[in-house]
């Protein structure tokens, strides 16, 4: 079946034109916080892209009976009682990259593109457009995560999920000519590229414009 134009949008805007980091400058935090390894970073972003979904539907599901005044109330009770099941879930069958990510999966309740998608769209639209609306802007929130993290890791320690990438006769102490990028693990890092991806989303945008 063939999608239309605004579910398209709704869909695809989020990875590109609309892309909650780079064009709404929301969940910088975390993309500071849990991109210093490409592994962690992919697992978050999926987690995201999980609880904004189905928090967007359950809450278009609920739209017509939330009492207005309560709503904001409705909606955290919702994400959390999704964070905590994936938090359980990541725990039982990735330990590892749980206590990786620590505090950080607790901390996706706060996140701003979780509670912008519920206020700004589950609460008036239908379920499927909901649905897509928060897999697109997850989807886009990942993206984000996974090209900081590749750089961050490839650079800073000369791996991709934990597999050496740049081979050891390449650096200084083996005779060669390379050395890891020490400022690529610190936060301040992570901004500038993100503050790179940014600049370069907006100039190419601009251009088409």
């Amino acid at each position: 079946m063939a999608l239309s134009q605004k579910t398209k949008e709704t869909l695809l805007g989020p990875l590109n034109a609309n892309n909650p980091v780079v064009v709404q400058v929301l969940g910088i935090c975390s993309a500071l916080a849990v991109t210093v390894q490409l592994k962690p970073a992919l697992v978050m972003g999926v987690a995201v892209t999980i609880i904004v979904a189905m928090s967007n539907v359950i809450i278009s599901l609920l739209r017509n009976t939330i009492p207005m005044r309560i709503r904001i109330i409705v909606q955290l009770v919702v994400v959390a009682a999704l964070v905590t099941l994936v938090s359980e879930v990541l725990k039982a069958f990735a330990y590892d990259v749980a206590m990786q990510l620590s505090v950080y999966i607790g901390l996706i309740i706060t996140n701003c593109i979780l509670m912008g998608r519920l206020e700004a769209f589950a609460m008036t639209n239908k379920v499927w457009d909901s649905f897509l609306d928060g897999l697109g802007n997850g989807l886009g929130y990942a993206a984000i995560l996974i090209i900081v993290a590749f750089f961050r890791e490839l650079f800073g320690a000369g791996t991709l999920l934990g597999f050496r990438v740049i081979p050891e006769s390449w650096y200084v102490a083996n005779g060669g000519f390379y050395e890891n990028c020490g400022m690529m693990m610190m936060p301040a890092m992570a901004l500038i590229i993100v503050g790179g991806i940014i600049w370069a989303h907006r100039a190419i945008n601009e251009e088409k414009k």
